[in-house]
């Protein structure tokens, strides 16, 4: 996979992410989406809210206010335990999330475990199972059972609040401050990660308000609004795309966490009793639908929660092989009757469903599928950039986004400014942009211009040439094979629609 540095820099030279107010030096872990970058992300969320709302006849979708009643946080559990496990270094001052020192200790293991793997594949050639022998090879079973052993403590400490175990592991461990490569560290402390703010005209009448750190309870003091006036029978889901925001301390890795976020997220309801059948199902649905995007299944595992939320009785996260490793790309989280009946509490409203086939009220449990937009961008870009040395030798650079998700699906590319070839060009582009984002390019020799494309993720180029005043044909180079084949003018359309229909993409789920 491409470096990390090189992803960062290409999203900041082809203008897909830049980082925040940078004329004034930016602002730590807040990131603009820029003209290519806000395209691809749009494409990625339509792609999720067709897949869930437009094909599911029982999930429809909400926008819900980013600012709600405070009260809203209290009963959610917000207020009193969202909150992350912070260390200090004494030496280097650094502040540091304990969890993840002691997850980032892990990934070095696993690290490890996957040179043995490649070392041994090198070994033994086409004949090497690598299922086998990671379950076989002495070391390489150590190195996993060291894993579990360590992140089994870490979520049963992290469970009990045991802060002081946490720290004892970072110390048994031998865990040294990145920066300074010292180990000496203060004590566990928790620390809320909510925005406040204020509502109001005057500080002594103002009302104290958080920025959501989710988007999810949106959905749920809204699921009785939804259910009636959609007469929704339960099963249902409702789904929801917005900004949410967290106090991040240790806020890094580019975009994978951020300050200021956006999530993409669905609320499942079912009778009590049915939420495990459903969490099954949902996680293979959400899995299938990474899947069909044709990043390789490789790259995904599940991970099961050691450590459950106080809302759930069982969460599993889709982990993606980043650039750094493993890393969370989307939760699914049986949620219980938790949030609802805690809204009933605290509001003094009844949240509840009369199902006339029980012919019983009851409160819905909930099954939960939550993913990070930024995060599946960050995925997308990583997975899809790569430098690839050619036949004759000399290299390119290509951004292999799956096609139904770039930024621009086609570009238009007159051979020379002159002969007529430019007004060819632009009527076919003024066909075109009904359907597809079209980009027009007439600077430069036309291989430069086919490599401009190429680090953009633009999947297709069409190119005009004084062949095409003869007999009306053009040239459509495929990015990824970069192959060129000669088509009618007239079929580029229809071309075009047959190999980016999204059909095509989401009917593999």
């Amino acid at each position: 996979m491409t470096d990390f540095k090189k992803i960062i820099s290409h999203a900041k030279e082809y203008g897909f992410i830049f980082p925040s107010s940078e004329i004034y030096d930016g602002l730590s872990a807040v990131y603009d989406y820029a003209q290519n970058g806000v395209a691809l992300k749009k494409n990625i969320r339509d792609y999720w809210w067709k897949s869930m709302v437009q094909l599911h006849h029982n999930i429809v979708g909400i926008d819900a206010s980013i600012l709600m009643h405070p009260t809203t946080w209290k009963a959610s559990g917000h207020v009193d335990a969202f909150n992350d496990p912070l260390i200090d270094n004494k030496d280097s001052k650094k502040r540091y999330r304990a969890d993840v020192l002691v997850e980032d200790y892990c990934a070095k293991i696993e690290n490890k475990m996957d040179k043995e793997i490649a070392k041994a594949a090198k070994r033994f050639g086409e004949a090497f199972n690598p299922e086998e022998f990671k379950t076989t090879n002495p070391r390489v079973v150590g190195y996993q059972e060291k894993i579990n052993t360590i992140l089994k403590r870490l979520g049963q400490s992290l469970e009990k609040e045991d802060l002081e175990d946490v720290k004892n592991l970072i110390e048994e461990l031998e865990i040294a401050c990145p920066e300074s490569g010292s180990r000496n560290w203060t004590e566990v402390k928790q620390f809320n990660l909510m925005f406040g703010t204020k509502l109001g005209a005057s500080a002594e009448s103002a009302m104290d308000l958080y920025l959501r750190p989710e988007t999810a309870q949106g959905i749920f003091v809204n699921f009785l609004n939804v259910q009636k006036t959609g007469r929704m029978k339960i099963p249902f889901g409702i789904a929801q795309t917005g900004k949410a925001f967290r106090n991040e301390i240790v806020a890094r890795q580019f975009i994978f966490r951020m300050r200021e976020f956006e999530q993409m997220e669905m609320q499942f309801f079912v009778p009590p009793g049915t939420q495990k059948e459903w969490y099954d199902q949902w996680k293979q649905t959400r899995l299938s639908w990474h899947l069909s995007l044709g990043m390789g299944a490789e790259n995904y595992r599940f991970h099961d929660h050691e450590k459950l939320a106080h809302y759930a009785d069982a969460a599993a996260d889709i982990e993606f092989k980043f650039p750094f490793g493993f890393k969370e790309l989307e939760g699914i989280h049986s949620r219980t009757d938790f949030d609802l009946k805690s809204h009933e509490e605290f509001s003094g409203k009844k949240l509840q469903y009369f199902d006339p086939e029980r012919n019983e009220n009851y409160v819905p449990y909930v099954v939960e599928t939550s993913i990070g937009l930024d995060r599946m961008f960050l995925a997308v870009f990583s997975w899809a950039l790569r430098d690839e040395t050619l036949e004759d030798g000399s290299t390119r650079t290509v951004l292999k986004l799956p096609e139904v998700l770039a930024p621009t699906k086609v570009a238009i590319l007159p051979l020379v400014k002159k002969d007529g070839l430019p007004e060819v060009a632009q009527k076919l582009m003024d066909d075109l942009k009904w359907n597809h984002a079209v980009a027009y390019d007439e600077k430069d020799a036309v291989g430069r211009r086919y490599r401009r494309q190429d680090a953009l993720g633009t999947p297709y180029c069409i190119t005009i040439d004084h062949q095409t005043l003869e007999d009306q044909t053009v040239t459509i180079r495929d990015r990824d094979s970069m192959k060129q084949e000669r088509i009618a003018l007239d079929a580029v359309g229809g071309i075009l629609n047959e190999k980016l229909d999204i059909k095509n993409w989401l009917q593999n789920i």
